[in-house]
Formats: structure tokens, sequence, C-alpha cells
């Protein structure tokens, strides 16, 4: 069985949409990691205060086969292709290890109903 690494990176009011997004796609756990995320343009102030929104950085490891599933679901349920609606990307895992044999019986479920 491959894997791979989807990193979500998403506003952090999308955070549990996106999380049920790519476990109804085929993803098993989570990480979570707070972010903060500057743009190209300028900061955004509000009486000399500087305006920085929050990110959640979500890190799934899932069977490859349902990584792209996973991007395609999440980018257009969070409209991710609109500018400042976050950022969706996979990674090739090499080598894997500490997922537990039930982990990888369902992964191996989840791809056959899918």
């Amino acid at each position: 069985m491959k894997f791979s690494t989807v990193v979500a990176i998403v506003n952090e009011e999308h955070e549990d949409t996106a999380i049920d997004i790519a476990k109804a796609n085929g993803a098993g756990g989570v990480t979570i990691l707070n972010g903060r995320g500057l743009g190209l343009g300028d900061k955004t102030t509000f009486f000399g205060l500087t305006y920085e929104r929050s990110d959640s950085v979500l890190i799934f490891v899932m069977e490859k086969r349902s990584a792209l599933r996973v991007i395609k679901a999440i980018t257009e349920e969070l409209e991710l292709n609109e500018a400042g609606n976050g950022l969706i990307f996979s990674l090739p895992i090499e080598h894997l290890y500490g997922i537990p044999d039930k982990q990888l019986r369902k992964f191996q479920e989840n791809m056959k109903s899918f």
C-alpha cells in the first residue's frame, strides 16, 4: 500500500469542515497546527494594529489513491481556487512507520467502497 501526505492550510473557521470533508473521502486521523499567513499584499491595519488571520494547518496521512479525492473535495467545498481562501497539496511518502494495523485495515476497507 502506498501513502501520501495531504496538507491543507485553511482559515481557522473552516477547520472542522475541512476535517469532515477529508474523513468522508477516505482520510483517517489528522494533525492540526496553528499558523498565520501573509499574502503578497500589504498588511491590513486597524487603528495601528496589524491584522493577521489565523490559519489551521491540517496534515493527513492517507492511502495514495484517496489523496486526490480529498484534495478535490476540500478545494471545491471551501472554494480554495479563490484568492486567500487557503491552500492544499500532497506529498508522497517513501517510508512510513507507526500506523496501527487497525488503521491500515480501515484504509483498505475505504478503498473498496470508493
